[in-house]
């Protein structure tokens, strides 16, 4: 590769008018000399994101807007992806920060492993105690189960990427974002593209800055949505479910069965029955064991003050109890028409 090839940027924008201006300082100020444009998809906020954005277009060139009426994320991508004019495709987000050499470490990559799509790290952050312990919560293995793209691998062949740098080529030979994957839509993508004989690559190089969710409510609002879309997953495709999926519901059936069975015990604790009250009190353990896993996972995060590694113990079960109810119904009714109502207004 002697010359490099410029990069089309592309943003889904909503409701994103505290994180905007700085995710987009932090990629057209890569230190990339190749060419750069940056195409933000404004769907309907209802905030000032879209003047933010006009702003921001008005002193720079290189930043083009296009309309996403629908305010879905998947039809933003195409939208963006349509306008883009770069042989290279890097998405990107409002609540991101790229570190300066990320579009130049990221594009190198590409080519020296001749993958179709590459990823990196989610290093989430937070600017309040809060959304630093649920940035923890993210960047611990007992948050998210694990991936990747959360907390490490090596370099390698990946199910997935976070964001993803693409080559032009794939939305050429392989499609576009499935537009009914209002979420997921990413791994969605990267199964055609493994499907067709191309690589998705995972380079713990590209690590890049993210701002989580600020409340329990917002979080716990997320998590139902992600839950209920990796349940769409499995229910379309074979290879989209794992054994880590089943854990969160087999999690909340157990602290369910546990809670009821310490009810039950208290009434019926003169029972002669020696098996029943084994059982019971067996079942009665379940939330206790769930406190504790809780309470270490807290304090073995990377939150920096006990105050955060107990607001991190806090923020797991707001990640795990939604992200379970979640998927458990869309297992059985599909994800159709959920959406994500901790950023949607």
């Amino acid at each position: 590769m002697t010359e490099l090839p410029g990069v089309s940027y592309v943003m889904p924008v909503l409701n994103e008018s505290a994180y905007l201006e700085e995710a987009v300082s932090s990629i057209l100020n890569q230190d990339y000399p190749g060419q750069k444009e940056l195409v933000l998809a404004l769907g309907p906020s209802t905030d000032d994101t879209n003047d933010v954005a006009r702003r921001l277009a008005e002193k720079d060139e290189r930043i083009i807007l296009v309309d996403n009426p629908k305010g879905r994320t998947p039809s933003a991508l195409n939208l963006a992806v349509e306008a883009s004019t770069m042989p290279v495709i890097a998405r990107v987000d409002a609540h991101s920060e790229l570190p300066r050499n990320y579009t130049k470490r990221g594009v190198e990559t590409l080519y020296r492993v001749g993958a179709y799509d590459v990823g990196g790290l989610m290093d989430a952050r937070g600017r309040t105690p809060l959304q630093r312990a649920i940035a923890a919560a993210y960047n611990s293995p007992f948050g998210f189960g694990g991936a990747a793209y959360h907390s490490g691998a090596p370099e390698g062949p990946a199910e997935s990427a976070y964001l993803g740098i693409f080559r032009r080529e794939v939305f050429e030979d392989i499609g576009m974002y499935d537009e009914s994957m209002w979420r997921a839509q990413d791994w969605e993508l990267c199964h055609r593209i493994r499907s067709a004989g191309h690589k998705v690559w995972f380079d713990p190089e590209l690590k890049v800055g993210y701002y989580p969710r600020e409340t329990f409510s917002a979080l716990a609002a997320q998590s139902f949505a992600s839950g209920t879309w990796r349940a769409e997953i499995a229910r379309r495709y074979s290879n989209g479910q794992s054994l880590r999926h089943a854990l969160p519901p087999l999690m909340v059936a157990g602290v369910t069965a546990g809670s009821i069975a310490a009810i039950v015990a208290s009434f019926v604790n003169g029972t002669r029955n020696p098996v029943a009250k084994r059982a019971l009190a067996a079942l009665s353990l379940a939330p206790a064991l769930y406190g504790a896993f809780v309470a270490v996972a807290g304090l073995k995060s990377n939150a920096s003050t006990l105050k955060e590694k107990a607001l991190t113990a806090a923020v797991f079960p707001s990640i795990h109890f939604p992200w379970a109810i979640g998927y458990i119904r869309g297992r059985v009714f599909g994800a159709q028409g959920t959406v994500d109502k901790g950023r949607v207004k």
